[in-house]
């Protein structure tokens, strides 16, 4: 038997179900989340990603990067960001898309799920704070594994996931 509640936490309204008495966020497991840092080997490809050192959108790549993983930036308006070179967009980089971490807002995110689908992404994660009803059809739609509101510093943290070099 699986209980379904909302709870409100931390200002964020979230779907949790108990399991033999232990409350799991719907929408983000232990095992989903690790799934999810496994997709796509070792890139993340970071749509959003900042050249401002100061910014969330660079802080989070900068530190996965620190960790193993291989950062792919997308940004319209930089040239390199973490060192890496930058793509305008989803469908400039030149080889296979894994997991898309968005760092956008919630209105562009559609067009965001819509781009890693026809790239053939195998995940999409939105950010802490960042959510999209139709990003969420658009990546089951297409079959991809999707977390929204959540933070892939305080994942990669709380599951100890190591990039797979």
């Amino acid at each position: 038997y699986i209980e379904h509640r909302k709870i409100k936490r931390f200002g964020c309204s979230l779907d949790y179900e108990s399991q033999e008495g232990v409350l799991v966020p719907v929408e983000i497991k232990w095992s989903q989340s690790r799934d999810m840092f496994q997709t796509d080997g070792d890139t993340i490809t970071v749509v959003g990603a900042s050249a401002d050192p100061a910014k969330a959108a660079n802080e989070v790549p900068a530190y996965m990067q620190e960790r193993g993983w291989r950062i792919i930036p997308v940004n319209p308006h930089a040239e390199t960001i973490v060192g890496e070179p930058v793509f305008r967009s989803i469908a400039d980089i030149p080889e296979q898309v894994g997991l898309v971490d968005v760092f956008r807002p919630s209105a562009d995110c559609a067009a965001v799920a819509r781009a890693a689908a026809d790239a053939g992404a195998a995940a999409l994660w939105l950010q802490l704070g960042i959510t999209s009803d139709e990003a969420r059809q658009i990546a089951a739609d297409a079959g991809m594994a999707y977390v929204e509101d959540r933070c892939l510093i305080i994942e990669q943290r709380r599951t100890g996931i190591v990039a797979p070099r």
